[in-house]
């Protein structure tokens, strides 16, 4: 089988996340293409590999691009702040499909994602998943740092899968911070960075009374969401965070959560004495 043949588009938004992915690739010997998107991903990053750069609204130049590199499989990773609609600089391809695009921009961004996704697939593309180009950089099940959560960060961990399960089916983020059973800080558009710094403000401020050290971070998928795109991501900034916070550790679902930089997570955990738990789907 030709390298082109065996060729993987990486649609690369900001973050360290697609340059995991495309290593993972390489490490397999699978050639990645990155379609670099302007104004997200690492200029300088990006240059260790096969790469073209494009923007948002380039759907048809995208496109283009996509059939000269053979590459049939494609993947969305990284961050990727949404444009306004005002801002997009439409090419042709875009306009064709106009009006689906904006009823994705409408939705949240697992919506805009699979909308793009629908269109891509029906132009001949196929959308995989994490799960499906780069397994090794998922969280595996079980504790992956020295210390284990006890009772109480158990049952935090229980109230905190309930609550991100009903709030799945409203798109507003994949995190809950609970401490003694109590919900007390819940992931909006500020992301997980931002959730854990308000826990940190809350503490400083007397809001939380709870001693540090207990209280969990749990991630996980929206009920619903498909899995291909945009899966939950935690890496050392997170341990940083967790420990700021003064939390215990974080659960995410093991098979359906990013782990970037698992050795340098563990270390950043075992130096804090905060527990790692891959849950089970």
């Amino acid at each position: 089988m030709s390298s082109a043949a065996l060729a993987v588009g990486i649609i690369a938004g900001g973050g360290v996340m697609p340059f995991a992915v495309a290593d993972s690739l390489v490490a397999r010997g699978i050639a990645p293409v990155v379609f670099a998107l302007r104004g997200a991903c690492d200029p300088a990053r990006v240059e260790r590999f096969r790469h073209h750069w494009i923007s948002v609204g380039q759907l048809g130049r995208a496109t283009r691009l996509f059939r000269s590199e053979g590459c049939r499989d494609l993947v969305f990773i990284g961050s990727l702040m949404r444009p306004a609609l005002s801002e997009i600089r439409l090419d042709w391809g875009t306009i064709r499909v106009i009006g689906e695009l904006m009823s994705a921009f409408r939705g949240g961004d697992d919506h805009l994602l699979s909308g793009i996704g629908r269109i891509l697939e029906r132009d001949g593309f196929r959308m995989v998943g994490i799960r499906d180009v780069a397994p090794d950089i998922l969280m595996p099940q079980g504790a992956i740092a020295r210390a284990t959560p006890d009772a109480a960060a158990t049952a935090d961990i229980g109230r905190g899968r309930e609550v991100l399960g009903a709030l799945g089916p409203f798109d507003i983020g994949q995190a809950v911070v609970v401490i003694d059973g109590h919900v007390v800080a819940v992931e909006d558009i500020e992301g997980t960075d931002g959730l854990l710094a308000r826990v940190a403000r809350l503490r400083e401020t007397g809001r939380i009374r709870a001693k540090p050290g207990r209280g969990v971070l749990v991630k996980a998928p929206k009920s619903g969401q498909d899995l291909r795109f945009d899966l939950p991501t935690v890496g050392p900034k997170t341990i940083e965070g967790v420990a700021s916070a003064g939390l215990a550790g974080i659960a995410v679902i093991a098979g359906s959560t990013i782990a970037a930089d698992a050795q340098g997570m563990v270390a950043a955990a075992d130096k804090a004495g905060l527990f790692i738990q891959g849950l089970p789907a």
